[in-house]
């Protein structure tokens, strides 16, 4: 019984029937922030929400059932039980938040898609190489936010007065938003030479260090895409031999 169970819970009419209620879902917690729509219909966006809910708790009590504590051996499982048991949580009592946190719900599409899921697989897995980058990056960005204070704190205190302002400052810039007419610019027409700081300071961080991360990623991405061919091989190989080997059985009684 659970194991039909289980594989019924894995069959792609499932999985995208379980896709369907949560986009749907997504649509009625939209819904919910208009006053128009909740005065007109109200009750009946409630009750659709409260039905959505309904469904995901079967599912999960359905697969808590089959697979028993394997269940939570499954990161995936985990993730979807945390974001359903936040909508189970009562909104009273200063937890009114938690309303709000029920559009994470809308999350669950990424644990019910493989394609997605091999997005999010192929992050996690670049972020301990990310760390090193991110490393490297608070080094540059704390060396380079003192000197800014040193150099323009007197005469544009309001983005280099601080080092904390230095630090906002210098994230705007490596974004490249209004960096240059809005910071850069007014900065030159007090210190001409300051180019030989921010354009230097450009090109480390938003050209190098930050494609380092881009480069990061995608390569996880790539091979976690190749991890999960090669699983698919190996399994079409296993039952092409298997079922040779059934036929060379079947062969041999005749013989």
């Amino acid at each position: 019984m659970r194991q039909q169970l289980d594989v019924f819970l894995e069959r792609p009419v499932t999985r995208y029937t379980i896709m369907g209620v949560i986009l749907f879902n997504a649509i009625i917690l939209g819904l919910e922030t208009s006053q128009g729509a909740m005065d007109a219909a109200g009750w009946l966006i409630v009750t659709l929400d409260g039905i959505c809910l309904a469904i995901f708790v079967a599912e999960l009590v359905a697969k808590l059932y089959a697979r028993g504590l394997a269940f939570f051996r499954s990161g995936w499982n985990v993730f979807d039980f945390f974001v359903v048991g936040i909508a189970l949580v009562p909104a009273g009592q200063g937890l009114a938040v938690l309303r709000a946190l029920r559009i994470l719900r809308l999350l669950r599409v990424v644990s019910v898609a493989p394609t997605l899921r091999r997005v999010v697989e192929g992050f996690v897995s670049a972020l301990p190489g990310m760390g090193s980058v991110f490393l490297l990056m608070g080094v540059i960005f704390y060396i380079s936010a003192v000197i800014a204070t040193k150099l323009f704190a007197a005469a544009f205190p309001q983005w280099f007065g601080t080092l904390g302002a230095s630090f906002y400052s210098l994230f705007q810039i490596m974004t490249l938003e209004s960096w240059s007419m809005g910071i850069v610019r007014p900065v030159m027409e007090v210190y001409p030479e300051a180019w030989l700081f921010f354009v230097p300071f450009i090109l480390v961080t938003t050209f190098a260090v930050v494609n380092l991360v881009v480069g990061l990623i995608v390569n996880s991405m790539q091979e976690a895409h190749a991890e999960e061919s090669n699983a698919a091989t190996d399994h079409y190989r296993d039952e092409v031999l298997r079922r040779l080997s059934a036929i060379e059985a079947r062969l041999s009684e005749r013989s």
